[in-house]
């Protein structure tokens, strides 16, 4: 196959990777607009380079003709999440939908690689609708926590350099890092609680000094600006020390000078 036709051939995997990231991104806005715990942290993905594909083939056997059957991540996303346990609540977001259909999964988290390679694998076949038509084509979902993919990441780094024959001796480096970040993401997953109301009450506070905000910049273009100077200086006390129900307070006084004024 030439150049261009290899272009041609990845067409649709690159709009099916587009239109994937799309649908996971907003399901994590989705539950932020609901003021939930997304289990998506964030989402990428990518459409394999011909001359990885080409390697890929040669590697396994895969004759040329046969790439589109049986390479199954030349369209690849990856969902990050901040624990453990949201792998298995993604993986379940991906079983319920009806645009997509599992072919297979691998759990790599349950039956770590010999590496110590972490991650939960979904095959899907996914329907691209072309200006010729539908295209079925192969995609390859990979989720992990954010230490397993700091440490992949590393991985594929080291095995691009030494032609996937990492000496021992990082190899061994390799595998106790491997543990040392699962450990991590096992005890994070023990303040799990705490970090979600930490996050949670984060987001409470700063959508609180935005409204503030946005009220001060009334008064201001109201000519108030005495009010304004005065309610900027409370904020700003409030910002770094201040409780919600200090916020709130102050919220609720802008906005009834701001009744008073109109």
């Amino acid at each position: 196959m030439a150049m261009r036709e290899w272009k041609t051939f990845l067409i649709p995997y690159k709009q099916a990777v587009e239109e994937l990231k799309v649908k996971f991104r907003s399901i994590r806005t989705e539950y932020r607009r609901k003021n939930e715990y997304s289990p998506i942290e964030f989402v990428t993905g990518r459409v394999k380079e011909i001359s990885s594909m080409l390697e890929k083939a040669n590697k396994f056997d895969i004759p040329l003709d046969r790439i589109e059957y049986e390479m199954e991540d030349i369209a690849g996303i990856r969902i990050m999440c901040q624990f453990v346990d949201d792998i298995q609540k993604v993986v379940e977001l991906i079983r319920q939908r009806n645009d997509m259909e599992i072919m297979y999964e691998k759990d790599y988290i349950a039956n770590v690689k010999v590496s110590g390679y972490r991650s939960y694998h979904v095959v899907i076949k996914y329907p691209v609708n072309m200006a010729q038509g539908r295209v079925d084509i192969l995609a390859e979902f990979q989720i992990r926590t954010l230490a397993m993919n700091f440490w992949a990441t590393i991985e594929h780094s080291l095995n691009y350099k030494y032609k996937h024959d990492i000496p021992e001796a990082i190899k061994y480096k390799l595998k106790g890092a491997a543990d040392s970040a699962f450990q991590l993401d096992q005890q994070m997953l023990e303040i799990k609680d705490e970090i979600k109301d930490a996050q949670k009450l984060f987001e409470v506070k700063s959508n609180i000094v935005s409204d503030i905000m946005n009220n001060i910049l009334i008064l201001s273009s109201i000519g108030k600006s005495i009010e304004s100077v005065r309610y900027q200086s409370q904020l700003n006390k409030l910002i770094e020390e201040g409780e919600v129900f200090e916020l709130n307070n102050l919220l609720s006084a802008t906005e009834k000078t701001i009744e008073m004024f109109k």
